[in-house]
């Protein structure tokens, strides 16, 4: 299976390392739960089943989508759900290729470091990323470094724009805090590496290899809207583009 578009390269191919020969999607917390919210993990579930690799999600990652959810009565049925997809091993946690949790707590932490003291302002330091976030790019590093072919699944804006436009998102916070916004450009060059892909463009592969229990001529339009309104970070035009790959 492949997937391209224009935040991600494509990863198809197997890793050259024989030991490795895999290749994955790292899950934020994001993604999955935008899938959940639009009824979507059977399409997801689906989707895993074609796919020449692994769904993998960090520690962390389970904390925000699973764990903490459980605790909260409003949450706690969609967590029951996606738990369930951790048990089927639709996901499965970096321990199951050998990657210690120790490992990627410790560049997590890293990464967190760089990321929030990239931009500055008046007041200082201005946080952009949490531990969730962070550990998606450490495990990402670290698949990289072990010849995982991989991307990251993430629907929140901040963090991709952090390693793909970092302009914008300066431009971006000067408008909403009011403030001249400087960057270390240092702390920028850790994050150009990674490469990113949505919940939409996931239900769009999952659209063209015929998954999608809808079959309305309208289905893919429905599911890309109702993804956008509830969570995922993507705009009309980018919609379109979508729709335009036919």
């Amino acid at each position: 299976m492949k997937i391209q578009n224009k935040n991600s390269k494509n990863f198809s191919s197997s890793a050259s390392n024989t030991v490795s020969r895999t290749k994955a999607i790292i899950f934020d917390a994001s993604t999955i739960i935008s899938f959940s919210m639009n009824g979507l993990l059977k399409e997801l579930e689906e989707l895993k089943k074609i796919f020449n690799g692994k769904f993998l999600i960090t520690e962390k990652v389970k904390f925000e989508a699973i764990d903490k959810p459980m605790t909260i009565d409003r949450f706690r049925l969609e967590a029951i759900k996606i738990k369930k997809l951790l048990e089927d091993r639709t996901f499965e946690l970096p321990s199951s290729i050998g990657i210690k949790t120790s490992e990627v707590s410790k560049k997590s932490n890293e990464y967190l470091n760089i990321a929030n003291s990239a931009f500055t302002g008046k007041k200082g330091e201005i946080h952009l990323i949490d531990l969730g976030e962070a550990s998606c790019l450490a495990l990402s590093d670290i698949l990289t470094k072990t010849g995982i072919p991989n991307v990251i699944a993430i629907d929140e804006r901040t963090t991709r724009n952090l390693c793909e436009t970092p302009e914008e998102l300066k431009n971006f916070l000067e408008g909403k805090l009011h403030t001249k916004i400087n960057i270390k450009k240092e702390n920028i060059e850790a994050f150009k590496k990674f490469k990113f892909i949505r919940s939409t463009e996931l239900i769009y592969i999952s659209y063209k290899k015929g998954i999608l229990r809808m079959k309305n001529s309208g289905a893919l339009n429905a599911l890309l809207y109702a993804l956008k309104y509830k969570g995922c970070a993507i705009s009309r035009k980018e919609i379109r583009e979508i729709e335009s790959l036919g």
